[in-house]
């Protein structure tokens, strides 16, 4: 009885770390998304500040994009323990 609560503990393990990288694969398209959509309304409203705007929206996806990452890191991580 002892083996199988470890088992079903570790499969636990490995689900919950699956859902885990699929919300954080979500929430980070959806605030990709979001982002695109604010920057090309932005460009839309005031075409001579594009290249600022396109600049921003750049680095606030790449620091999305990092946030990401980490998150899906920490749920491989935890898969493995």
């Amino acid at each position: 009885m002892e083996g199988n609560i470890g088992t079903l503990i570790g499969n636990a393990a490995h689900f919950a770390a699956g859902i885990g990288a699929g919300i954080t694969i979500i929430g980070g398209a959806y605030g990709i998304g979001r982002l695109a959509a604010a920057a090309m309304e932005g460009i839309a409203r005031q075409p001579q500040a594009a290249g600022d705007i396109r600049t921003s929206m750049i680095i606030a996806a790449a620091l999305i994009e990092g946030v990401t990452f980490f998150a899906l890191a920490v749920c491989i991580i935890l898969s493995f323990k």
